[in-house]
């Protein structure tokens, strides 16, 4: 019996990767747990594993008094000595304890005591697991859908963890079995679930930027530099790139040979909108460039400490530089750091002529 116990240790060990030791303490825990309520509450149980002989013993501690007053951990020196002549006042007397005296009830307790540990030992792994991912993608298995949340169950290989509704792509349609890639916003202990909790998205500007990383070799390599991503999770996404070599261009490297590289992140999150824009150290260029794809004129840099500029446009790129709902500036924005007023040409040259910003009256005009 007991060889097959720690054949089923290596077994285990192997499976779930969980060190034979942790178990081995586990299972002391829960035999001394066991027969200390078998024996009475205040009894002293010692549980001996040896998994090179294996072989288990369990003893039950008493010490040796003049007179006993608790026959749970005293025993007197007349008794003492019987098993022992050596005892005296104050020894430690062990008897072994036979595992076939223990009844249902402390076993069931001892078979709780250890699937508690080996839950807590799974935990501790996947929260390690988790937090070596965390700002990391992971390709994850849609396992249920819940109706009434819309929120999704999917398996990360590791344990299964939910894509709440507003982490999820707006519009998107997940089916059972579908692998979709996710990223781990954040990794902590629940303290009512008792284990790891994963926060995963499908809508952080870090699943984009991750996307890049994995499919961009020149990425990878660190010939190309990601330098800011702004986003509109299923609509627009803005990713500033930059190059490390002159003779690699970092929007063509982004987007690849027949736009295969560009097309595979934009499937990937459901047809969403890609502006790759290069960087720029000058903050006027880099802004301009931001706003595309309308076309801007210039950039005045009002307040460089308080972040603060101007874009001027024509009246036919005023709508294509704000975009649907402000969302094209209000990525831009995001991206560059800086607040920006959108002005046409026609109302830049109305300021100019008025330069205290008092607009013309009626009759003036």
């Amino acid at each position: 019996m007991n060889k097959e116990f720690f054949e089923a240790l290596d077994l285990f060990e192997k499976e779930k990767g969980i060190s034979k030791e942790y178990i081995i303490e586990r299972v002391q825990a829960a035999l001394e747990n066991a027969y200390k309520h078998e024996l009475g509450g205040q009894a002293l149980i010692r549980v001996n594993i040896d998994p090179v002989k294996s072989d288990i013993k369990v003893y039950r501690q008493r010490t040796v008094v003049e007179e006993v007053t608790n026959e749970i951990t005293e025993i007197s020196l007349e008794e003492a000595k019987t098993l022992n002549k050596r005892h005296k006042i104050g020894s430690v007397v062990e008897s072994e304890v036979k595992p076939k005296n223990l009844r249902r009830l402390s076993a069931m307790g001892a078979k709780s005591v250890f699937i508690q540990g080996i839950r807590e030992a799974e935990r501790s792994m996947m929260l390690r697991e988790y937090e070596e991912k965390k700002e990391e993608i992971v390709t994850a298995t849609v396992d249920k859908i819940d109706p009434e949340t819309g929120d999704v169950i999917v398996d990360t290989g590791t344990s299964r963890v939910t894509l709440k509704r507003d982490e999820q792509i707006p519009g998107e349609v997940y089916t059972v079995n579908q692998k979709i890639k996710v990223f781990i916003m954040e990794v902590k202990k629940d303290n009512t679930q008792r284990g790891p909790l994963a926060t995963i998205s499908r809508t952080h500007a870090g699943l984009v930027k991750r996307l890049f990383e994995l499919e961009i070799p020149e990425i990878q390599d660190g010939t190309v530099v990601i330098k800011g991503v702004s986003r509109e999770a299923g609509v627009r996404t803005k990713i500033a790139v930059m190059s490390r070599d002159e003779n690699v261009d970092p929007i063509g490297a982004c987007i690849g040979s027949k736009r295969m590289r560009i097309n595979s992140i934009t499937d990937e999150l459901g047809g969403e909108k890609i502006d790759i824009i290069k960087y720029s150290e000058d903050p006027a260029e880099y802004i301009s460039k931001a706003l595309a794809p309308a076309t801007v004129n210039d950039v005045i840099i009002i307040n460089a400490a308080e972040k603060t500029c101007r874009a001027v446009v024509d009246s036919d790129q005023l709508s294509l530089a704000i975009g649907k709902k402000g969302l094209n500036a209000r990525l831009a924005a995001i991206l560059t750091g800086y607040k920006i007023d959108i002005k046409t040409t026609a109302d830049d040259i109305a300021e100019a002529n008025y330069p205290d910003e008092v607009a013309p009256s009626e009759d003036e005009q």
